[in-house]
């Protein structure tokens, strides 16, 4: 045990009672998840309006063609594909124009936008392609993604009711054989959608996903839409969060799209999650400092440290990783249907180490490094590094 003083052993008594601080985090993710998915259910409705689907383009994803030509595929009676790129000299263009060849029936449109003035090209490019969209409704996805033909059914669902400003799902990796896919999938299905459906259960969702969001050039009007989040980073986050702040409700679908893995390697793995949380420790400080006690590994291992004697070790160790399997269950596999979630269990302490140590090297970075650039956020704000 640590030390023989009086305050020393208050000391080791207080870290044994905060390290079960993220064991209460976890029942309450274990709760919260298994209440969304015991609730949540798909509509059956049959509400099919004219849609557009808006693509912001930046390159190639891997898999590109196959992710275009799913959207090509889709059993909706009417919509358009609009896609953004920043000049004809994007490597995306010819699969584009091979995409309107192969699907001639299919209105499919590329818009040509310069990055500008805008810090975020992705916002610049959305905004383009509200304000050049033919239809109301707007289906808003990434490039990674790749859905089957009842996507478009199922996510514009929901919008018939009046009160829904907003829609938005889960996505899952097809493709993860590479250890940097496995932990980033396993990342997602223990750690960050765990967090989101934590925050369903307490405040509501305030946040959107941007594998999938699904909205009307209304209630983006409504906030100022795009263009008022031109140099703003986290615009997934802040769609939702606006279109929730003017009063209506954001739905989050127990439904999965898939998407083609870019993490290539750990470290391409680790510079994208540190750019995240650099990104929430801007806007969310207060959340993002409270993460910390949600480090179960962490702090269980202080508690051992502090503590070695069995029964503490036993206790907390047990407790960790009989809680963190039970989280990643539920959401996984019984809530997600994905499979091969048993196999990467034994990944969730390494995801948990490097979490942690992420957290910790968010609050030494004043800067992220997006795409090609490097940037500042100042005051809510992309900043270009040059400035």
């Amino acid at each position: 045990m640590l030390g023989y003083t009086p305050s020393l052993a208050m000391l080791s008594h207080l870290i044994l009672f905060v390290a079960t601080f993220p064991f209460i985090y976890y029942l309450l993710a274990i709760y919260s998840s298994w209440r969304y998915f015991r609730e949540s259910k798909l509509e059956g409705v049959d509400y099919k309006p004219p849609v557009s689907n808006l693509k912001p383009i930046r390159g190639l994803d891997p898999g590109a063609y196959e992710n275009f030509a799913s959207f090509c595929n889709q059993d909706y009676p009417s919509y358009e594909l609009l896609f953004c790129v920043g000049s004809a000299a994007d490597p995306a263009v010819p699969i584009l124009k091979q995409l309107i060849q192969d699907f001639p029936d299919r209105h499919i449109r590329i818009i040509f936008r310069s990055d500008g003035d805008a810090s975020n090209d992705k916002v610049a490019k959305l905004a383009q392609l509200v304000e050049e969209a033919s239809h109301e409704v707007l289906v808003i996805n990434d490039s990674d993604v790749r859905v089957g033909p009842g996507y478009l059914r199922t996510v514009v669902a929901p919008m018939h009711h009046p009160n829904v400003g907003a829609v938005t799902c889960f996505y899952a990796s097809v493709d993860d054989t590479t250890f940097a896919g496995n932990l980033h999938t396993i990342g997602m299905l223990s750690d960050f959608y765990a967090g989101l459906l934590v925050a369903r259960r307490l405040d509501g969702v305030k946040f959107a996903i941007g594998k999938t969001i699904v909205t009307t050039r209304s209630y983006l009007a409504e906030f100022g839409g795009y263009e008022s989040l031109r140099n703003r980073p986290g615009d997934d986050l802040l769609v939702g969060r606006l279109i929730a702040e003017q009063g209506h409700e954001v739905q989050l679908l127990p439904f999965t799209v898939q998407t083609v893995s870019g993490e290539a390697s750990f470290q391409d793995l680790l510079q994208k999650r540190l750019r995240w949380m650099v990104v929430m420790r801007h806007m969310r400080p207060a959340g993002h400092f409270g993460l910390l006690f949600t480090q179960g590994l962490f702090w269980s291992a202080l508690a051992m440290a502090v503590h070695p004697v069995t029964a503490v070790i036993a206790g907390y160790l047990v407790t960790y990783l009989g809680l963190r399997t039970v989280m990643t269950w539920i959401i996984g596999r019984r809530g997600l249907k994905q499979a091969g979630v048993w196999r990467r269990m034994p990944l969730i302490p390494v995801w948990d180490a490097a979490a942690f140590l992420l957290w910790l090297t968010s609050f030494t970075r004043s800067s992220i490094r997006w795409r090609d650039g490097q940037y500042y956020i100042r005051n809510g704000k992309l900043v270009a590094a040059t400035d």
